[in-house]
């Protein structure tokens, strides 16, 4: 009855907000699998069905600290996961589509609501009474099954990660703090989206070609214009000026670790990860830095050879292809032509299909939400449903530079009925031609390839999980332990047998060439100076950020002192001047906007246990379905409900080599 009453109440609300119009939102969608229907929501419908959904939650929460029962793991910690129905639902879509359909509409709303969802999650997070339910469980899980451990340590520990401890003078500054970094996270976000547009109308390329022009473009002068374009996003002066918010950020991260007790952000960030310590992470990263940089003097020795002159950072791209075509006889614009947007995705389901034994078909009755996204279905041999896969390949002035996988719906058992994920990729691979006289199709780079196939691992460990609670399925793992299933995945794209069935050449229909096949094996190890370096240098320039105390932070003042303090950081870690940062501070949004602060190194970490688990591979055999079986089992089906290296030590039988990287990258 109190939820009939609850449910009542919201559509009130929704009528009351919503000019009497009704709100997909609150509706059951009577769709294929119960995706979205996107031709039916409306931007006015975001802000009505997030506050509707706020007010369903906040009901939800009160009868949990209402109820007179002992707390137990049903009543408090499953009524909890189960609490906001509305919200998953409208969160799902809306922050996919802010990512990849950011009008200036869709900008507005997110300004709006943000605020108000911080707030709401604070004060959830902040009361005792329901904190006091939590930690009984917590206290009594002994009983209770190893995935609900796991789901109740996760709640546990967000309570305590939110100042639940605090003073109330405490929790009125982290709440202050949490609502403006949000709004903060946001606005980075927007300014980064204009700057690749911008930078994009200055020089003729997109942020996403930006790798491939550089290694192409005989015009030096242009070269140096492009990189200094591109290196400059965030740091214009202009209306998209990132400098002001990345201090702000910063100074209020440093303040947040502060108030829990924390030296600076990065121990408190780390102290529910793999690596556990700012000193873990900046002892396993020096070591790699080193030997790129190694290897880096070695590269920039061949090519200064090559050019005869002295090498530039706008140089490096350019003359590496150069001293590839000489070493390897590789030339991507001849590797171009056998890797076709199309082709290459379905390479990537050849894999999945071939590895884990399930099945990929199209699912035209599923209705997408811009004419560019394909929608797929995924299913057991025996036709039971996996999920509804959405890709979303092509870059457009509306979506955010990078590549990423998503939920739009998560997987858990409700009921008894096992609800399966809805998940996307998005990339920004070079949309194909539309001129129907000269219709090139999209082409796509060694590193476009990788791409693809790393982001289908991602979406791989969100389908193939089997477990009951939707805080702990999927990817909601470990920051530093997702990225390992993402990378292994990257390892099938070049396994001949892979390539075989999805490498041909757009024009004739030829399949790719054994020695070409063989010459980009060999070249994958090739630049990795510069490829290890500018990632490694990323990584511990987040680092060094957020190893800032409040105190250090204080005398950070404009743009001037962000430049300084990168420059002090890459000159520290030896990075040679050839070479910068993957991403310098004011574009650097796995940072600012995506929760990798402090987690930038998780990409090389996670590759430590991705490369170790491939050599398992390849010692039974890349094809062995027992080795396959197990990786599935043990990793993609356990999603969070266990600890990562418990899980890594059954599979593998024992801790992962640190020197697998070293070996996949030829930095020895």
């Amino acid at each position: 009855m109190k939820r009939s009453l609850i449910l009542f109440a919201a559509f009130a609300m929704l009528t009351a907000c919503n000019n009497q119009k009704q709100n997909i939102f609150l509706q059951q969608w009577d769709t294929p699998y119960g995706t979205a229907p996107f031709s039916k929501i409306t931007t006015d419908q975001y802000l009505p069905a997030f506050r509707a959904g706020i007010a369903e939650e906040k009901a939800n929460i009160e009868a949990i600290i209402a109820n007179p029962d002992a707390p137990t793991f049903e009543n408090t910690i499953l009524a909890y996961e189960n609490a906001s129905p509305i919200l998953d639902k409208v969160q799902g879509v809306f922050f996919n589509l802010s990512e990849s359909e950011s009008t200036p509409e869709m900008q507005a709303i997110e300004e709006e609501i943000l605020p108000e969802l911080t707030e709401a999650e604070n004060e959830i997070l902040m009361n005792e009474a329901l904190f006091a339910r939590v930690k009984a469980v917590y206290d009594a899980s002994e009983s209770l099954t190893r995935e609900q451990q796991m789901v109740v340590k996760k709640l546990y520990q967000a309570f305590e990660r939110n100042g639940v401890g605090l003073d109330e003078a405490g929790k009125k500054r982290f709440a202050e703090i949490s609502t403006r970094l949000s709004s903060l996270s946001q606005k980075f976000g927007q300014n980064l989206l204009a700057e690749n547009n911008a930078f994009k109308e200055a020089t003729g390329i997109t942020v996403s070609e930006y790798y491939d022009f550089m290694s192409s473009c005989d015009d030096r002068a242009k070269r140096e214009q492009v990189f200094k374009a591109y290196a400059a996003r965030g740091n214009n002066a202009n209306a998209a000026d990132n400098n002001a918010i990345v201090l702000e950020i910063l100074k209020l991260r440093a303040e947040m670790a502060q108030l829990l007790g924390y030296p600076n952000f990065a121990a408190f960030q780390l102290s529910n990860k793999m690596a556990s310590d700012p000193a873990t992470v900046d002892n396993f990263l020096q070591p790699i830095m080193d030997a790129a940089m190694r290897k880096a003097r070695e590269e920039r020795a061949d090519m200064e050879k090559l050019a005869g002159h002295k090498i530039e950072a706008w140089d490096w791209s350019y003359y590496a292809e150069k001293v590839r075509a000489q070493k390897y006889a590789l030339d991507e614009s001849q590797t171009k032509p056998y890797f076709q947007a199309d082709s290459v995705l379905k390479g990537v389901f050849t894999a999945a299909e071939r590895i884990y034994g399930i099945c990929i078909d199209p699912a035209p009755e599923v209705e997408v939400y811009n004419p560019t996204v394909n929608a797929y279905k995924l299913s057991e041999p025996d036709g039971s449903l996996i999920g509804i896969f959405y890709r979303d390949y092509y870059v457009r002035p509306t979506k955010r530079g990078g590549a990423w996988m998503n939920n739009f719906r998560d997987q858990y058992v409700e009921g008894g009925t096992d609800v399966r994920p809805v998940i996307v990729n998005v990339c920004n691979f070079p949309a194909p031609g539309t001129d129907p006289t000269d219709a090139v199709p999209s082409l796509l780079t060694i590193d476009n390839v990788q791409t693809a196939f790393h982001e289908f691992g991602h979406a791989l460990h969100g389908f193939l999980t089997k477990c009951h609670y939707k805080s702990v399925s999927g990817t909601s793992v470990a920051r530093d332990f997702v990225e390992m299933f993402s990378q292994f995945n990257e390892n099938f794209a070049f396994v001949p047998e892979i390539l075989s069935a999805y490498a041909n050449d757009y024009r004739t229909g030829e399949p790719i060439p054994a020695e070409m096949v063989d010459k980009i094996q060999k070249a994958l190890k090739f630049n990795q100076g510069f490829t290890t370096g500018e990632l490694c240098a990323a990584s511990i320039l987040d680092m060094r950020w957020h190893e800032l105390s409040s105190a250090d932070l204080a005398a950070f003042n404009g743009p001037e002192d962000i430049r300084a303090f990168e420059q002090k950081v890459c000159a520290e870690m030896g990075l040679i001047d050839e070479i910068i940062p993957r991403y310098r501070t004011t574009y650097f949004n796995h940072i600012f906007n995506s929760g990798y602060s402090a987690g930038y190194y998780s990409y090389l970490w996670s590759e430590v246990l991705a490369v170790d688990a491939w050599e398992k591979f390849k010692a039974d055999g890349v094809f062995n379905k027992e080795t396959a079986a197990a990786f599935r089992a043990t990793f993609l089906e356990k999603g969070g409900s266990e600890e990562p290296m418990v899980l890594y030590r059954q599979f593998r039988g024992a801790d992962p080599d640190p020197s697998a990287l070293m070996r996949a990258r030829g930095l020895e």
